[in-house]
């Protein structure tokens, strides 16, 4: 038994399909948005039923389909749990596994390229991403990258696995379609017979260009691929504020750029609202408005000014009402204030009932409740 492997041209991306001969239960890894009639016409030819859809990390250089997928084909999503992907029903750690039929895929946290990213073990073969190509690795230049985990990923992790375990690699630019951890091993001109300095130092030296479509797929895939703006333009860019402060953001951008490192969530809603509705881990609590009354925070000034330490600020409310003034003060402080549209619960519906009209929690970023 082997996976079977689809590829998508554009970007030279691997996708994988398993299943159990005996149920027809199936998996599919690394669905590509553009080939999702391809990837339902091949479970149809096989008789397969998708029980799981599943990344192994937030691509730059394609969208997703595992959201659609699921929607079409009644999967369940699953990703990597440190890669922000908080659409995904399952957040996976590493030697999590999912079950399809009889079989099981067994999640390996490999990070380097990014610091979520995951390699899952099925039988003898090792479906690797990004992290472990044939002859190279992924790059580690952006997105969480670190090339000394990258190393540390390679050789104690996957050259770990016997070497006659079959590697199937998340993306091949020449025409190769598989290799084997002995091979990799021996013969890898990233890694093999290198220490970590030395790998350290070649992957500093790449120079790579910037991944074409980053900008687009990123945000995108943080949604499982599901989009809900109109035409996808505010997940890749900040709109621009007629007056008052820097701009508008999606939900999607501010915690792409929240993840990144870029830009600090401040939450502006009451304590009571977030006690009761619900809070976002990490997020800075700088109340706009307290109760009793609704009165002006006194200390709103210092408290948002200490937040933001020299980054971007980000400002979320309940709808994205409170947070525009917020953006304008905080932008007579000197900082650069964007407002997350939407905020936390969106807009009411026809029932004047929150949380399906948008909204932070609508769009399946990480949130808690107490």
């Amino acid at each position: 038994m082997k996976p079977i492997q689809l590829f998508d041209p554009d970007s030279s991306t691997y996708t994988y399909v398993l299943f159990d001969q005996v149920t027809r239960d199936a998996l599919i890894i690394d669905p590509v948005d553009e080939q999702i009639e391809r990837d339902l016409a091949t479970l149809r030819e096989y008789g397969l039923k998708l029980v799981w859809a599943v990344e192994t990390h937030a691509h730059a250089d394609h969208i997703t389909s595992a959201g659609k997928l699921a929607e079409l084909a009644g999967a369940r999503t699953a990703a990597p749990q440190g890669c922000g992907i908080g659409t995904a029903a399952v957040q996976l750690r590493h030697g999590d596994t999912l079950p399809f039929g009889q079989e099981v895929l067994q999640a390996l946290h490999t990070p380097g390229h990014t610091a979520g990213s995951m390699s899952y073990l099925w039988r003898d073969h090792v479906l690797t991403g990004d992290t472990l190509l044939i002859n190279g690795c992924g790059r580690t230049d952006f997105q969480s990258g670190s090339a000394s985990d990258l190393y540390r990923s390679l050789t104690q992790v996957l050259f770990a696995l016997p070497d006659d375990t079959t590697v199937w690699p998340g993306h091949d630019y020449q025409g190769r379609t598989h290799s084997s951890i002995g091979h990799e091993k021996k013969s890898n001109a990233r890694v093999a017979g290198k220490t970590e300095a030395e790998f350290v130092a070649l992957m500093d030296a790449l120079n790579l260009p910037k991944p074409r479509r980053i900008d687009e797929a990123v945000p995108a895939n943080l949604s499982s691929g599901i989009r809900h703006d109109a035409d996808g333009a505010l997940l890749m860019h900040p709109r621009r504020a007629q007056a008052g402060y820097a701009g508008d953001v999606s939900p999607q951008l501010a915690w792409q750029w929240v993840q990144a490192g870029e830009a600090v969530l401040v939450d502006v809603r009451t304590d009571a609202e977030r006690e009761w509705v619900g809070f976002v881990p990490g997020a800075v609590a700088v109340a706009w408005k307290q109760w009793p009354g609704m009165a002006m925070n006194p200390a709103f000034d210092q408290l948002v000014s200490q937040a933001a330490n020299g980054k971007k600020v980000v400002l979320l409310c309940r709808s994205g009402v409170r947070s525009i003034a917020a953006a304008k003060r905080a932008t007579e402080l000197g900082l650069e204030a964007y407002n997350v549209l939407e905020g936390f619960e969106g807009d009411p519906d026809e029932s004047a009932h929150r949380g399906r009209k948008g909204g932070w929690r609508y769009h399946g970023l990480p949130w808690r409740q107490n």
